[in-house]
């Protein structure tokens, strides 16, 4: 056996000579797989100037140097390639996503918490989204609500003033409901909302946010929204 089992870290032989060559090796990927962070788990072609301890989630139709390692993780070590197989339930942050993800046996999985034999689970997001409010007496985010989600709340940060017309204030919310998330919200720049639900409610299809104006209508503005949800993974055939 010349490779540990499930980081392939390279081994000592008896008598072996540069002993500090395979030891600085095992070092190196330990140094990158430690506390993993993947800059990205969809890229295919590997990087022009990686730096050391670099570390990607290869993702399929991979290409040049990551050709036919993909699902497995490329870490950048003593100016090469090495690739790693994650394990089953390996986590890891995924820097370009900015969130931290399991993997299931397939692939990365962004806020995944639980995971079964058979590779059901329970997924945690948090979607972010910067909005300009558009004219008039509301402004919706096109499908922000993800289909088949649990959402338990929306929070949000207004970017710049929230303009228009004997405007008072605003309101979260849905085309069912205008205040689902909240009612009479400040628009100053740098104020927040933190609208949360009783009951966590479910959206079997995708729909909008929507930011219905108090007072007046809407002449413009900015607002960064953030939606706080759940969503499961089927168990593997």
């Amino acid at each position: 056996m010349s490779e540990t089992a499930r980081f392939t870290l390279p081994l000592l032989e008896a008598a072996q000579a540069q002993k500090h060559v395979t030891m600085n090796e095992a070092l190196a990927r330990i140094d990158g797989l430690m506390q993993l962070c993947l800059l990205s788990v969809t890229e295919t072609t590997p990087p022009a100037s990686p730096q050391e301890c670099d570390a990607y989630g290869v993702a399929a139709s991979a290409v040049n140097d990551w050709a036919g390692q993909e699902g497995k993780i490329a870490l950048f070590a003593n100016g090469g390639w090495v690739f790693v197989p994650p394990a089953l339930g390996t986590r890891a942050y995924i820097a370009d996503q900015s969130g931290w993800a399991g993997y299931d046996g397939e692939s990365w999985q962004l806020g995944l918490v639980t995971l079964s034999a058979n590779g059901a689970g329970m997924i945690h997001k948090v979607i972010e989204v910067d909005h300009t409010l558009s004219a008039g007496a509301s402004s919706a985010v096109s499908y922000a609500l993800p289909a088949q989600s649990v959402v338990y709340g929306v929070t949000g940060r207004v970017l710049s003033d929230i303009t228009g017309t004997g405007l008072t204030g605003f309101s979260l919310g849905v085309a069912s409901s205008a205040n689902r998330y909240g009612s009479g919200l400040s628009l100053s720049a740098g104020s927040w909302l933190r609208g949360l639900t009783g009951t966590p409610i479910t959206y079997y299809s995708a729909e909008d946010l929507l930011l219905t104006a108090e007072g007046g209508d809407f002449a413009g503005g900015d607002i960064r929204l953030a939606i706080h949800c759940a969503q499961f993974a089927l168990p593997a055939v």
